[in-house]
């Protein structure tokens, strides 16, 4: 189903059923995207364990995959370049300058 190997904004949902968790994570990580990742379970460490063995750059245990200003957001593999949102995306954002004075490095702003 195309709508399974490309990166959808929903809201829309693509199922696909898994034999078990391992199975579940080679799915999860044929994708050429990682952006964000939503698991769904009764037991909520079993889901962060399943979670950890898939490439993305947010996990959700229990929850829509969602923005917040308090956590950086972006993507991994073909989702995007770097981060936004909080003091990680501030540096993301930016661009160090080293001064060189002399024989010592003067300071880095």
């Amino acid at each position: 189903m195309p709508i399974f190997d490309e990166e959808t904004f929903g809201p829309v949902a693509a199922l696909t059923v898994a034999t078990d968790d391992e199975d579940a994570a080679e799915l999860a990580n044929s994708s050429p995207f990682g952006l964000g990742l939503s698991v769904w379970t009764g037991d909520p460490a079993r889901g962060v364990d399943l979670a950890g063995r898939i490439t993305s750059s947010a996990a959700f245990i229990n929850a829509v995959v969602a923005s917040n200003p308090r956590v950086p957001l972006g993507g991994t593999k073909r989702s995007g370049y770097g981060r936004e949102l909080s003091s990680e995306g501030m540096r993301e954002s930016t661009n160090i300058r080293t001064y060189w004075v002399g024989a010592r490095c003067a300071r880095a702003s």
